[in-house]
């Protein structure tokens, strides 16, 4: 498909800077048969008993750094997007034109990186000189809360963004954007959402570089995503497939859920425990084999994930909904408002549909068929 079927107007007054105060006083469009207009609070009335909610627990690192080229002295700033082997990170460097392998950037005394390898698009491999504890240490005293260049920030962030930007569930570090369904959560509506019968489960994705880049190419099929790492434990697994053998529905709470959750499963609509890395890219005409319902953000247009709620509740649909969230004042974006989607409703014969790039992985199925008319991304 056309990348450009996928556009559409936002003036930047939409673009929400702070979250909702509480959590849970956020708006909530409920997009099915008819647009709804709801409060986050009113989310367990859409949901039934039986039903499970799956969450990604990842926890977001102050993973953007201030430092200097040396010997220079020229500001950088650096955003760390993940591990690639021992003190190696892939990062996102700005502006990174002059930079050449070898260079050495500064952040703190005691605390720098070389320049081992340089790519498109301003990516950048660097050899920290710290790793482990003493990286994470680091990057708590130095580093800021990575978040995406659509809410407006100061050079040293700001204060309140590290625990706003950071969900209920965070619990395992490593990604650099929260997956911002979440943020939405308080411990009442969580209680809410037990009581009436839902199970919650959590899985992990650390959210990587593919939440900042954005698609260059005018074609989806000439769109390579970035590798993320999840996690799906079999605990997870025998509760999703439980609820589903049951009856009961699969609602992710988010994009990242959604993505890992159909990357693990097989052709026979089962959920498989996962370990690894995924690069599944959703886009419409891909055949859901898990989720039901999704509770998600507004996102931005072109991007990959509004392709994603596209693939799930329809192109004209979800370009309805947002015309509709526009006239009606609802926030976007990150720190914005939610919608909770159905899932359009396809033929149940055949496999997927669409478009699939899978990075390795193990603990799951083998054998994905990477043919351009199997799968998409998210």
């Amino acid at each position: 498909m056309r990348v450009s079927d996928f556009d559409f107007d936002l003036p930047p007054r939409f673009i929400a800077q702070r979250p909702a105060a509480p959590r849970d006083s956020a708006r909530l469009l409920a997009v099915g048969r008819e647009f709804r207009d709801l409060g986050i609070a009113d989310l367990p009335g859409l949901l039934n008993p039986g039903d499970v909610m799956v969450i990604n627990d990842t926890r977001v690192i102050p993973a953007r750094l201030r430092g200097r080229r040396q010997p220079s002295g020229g500001k950088i700033e650096v955003t760390l997007i993940k591990p690639s082997g021992g003190n190696a990170w892939q990062t996102l460097v700005r502006p990174s034109r002059k930079l050449t392998p070898g260079d050495r950037i500064a952040f703190a005394p005691g605390f720098d990186a070389e320049v081992t390898a340089k790519g498109d698009g301003g990516e950048v491999t660097l050899a920290l000189s710290l790793s482990g504890n003493g990286l994470m240490a680091a990057l708590q005293t130095h580093g800021v809360m990575p978040l995406p260049p659509y809410i407006k920030r100061g050079n040293k962030g700001d204060p309140l963004d590290t625990e706003d930007y950071q969900t209920l569930f965070a619990d395992k570090p490593g990604a650099v954007a929260a997956p911002t369904a979440g943020l939405h959560f308080t411990p009442a509506l969580l209680d809410s959402v037990k009581a009436i019968g839902v199970g919650v489960e959590r899985l992990t994705l650390h959210v990587g570089a593919g939440t900042f880049l954005p698609v260059k190419a005018d074609d989806t099929d000439d769109h390579r995503m970035h590798a993320e790492w999840g996690e799906i434990t079999a605990a997870t697994v025998a509760a999703v497939n439980a609820a589903k053998d049951q009856g009961g529905r699969v609602i992710a709470v988010g994009s990242t859920v959604l993505r890992l959750l159909e990357a693990a499963a097989d052709g026979d609509g089962r959920l498989n425990s996962f370990s690894g890395e995924t690069d599944i890219f959703i886009t419409p005409g891909y055949r859901f084999r898990i989720a039901d319902g999704l509770l998600t953000n507004f996102h931005l247009p072109r991007s990959t994930l509004f392709m994603l709620v596209a693939a799930f509740s329809g192109l004209e649909t979800m370009k309805a909904a947002y015309e509709h969230a526009k006239a009606a004042g609802y926030r976007f974006y990150s720190y914005g408002d939610a919608c909770f989607l159905e899932r359009q409703q396809v033929g149940r014969t055949g496999g997927p549909t669409g478009k699939l790039q899978q990075a390795g992985r193990t603990g799951g199925p083998t054998g994905i068929n990477k043919n351009k008319n199997e799968v998409g991304k998210g």
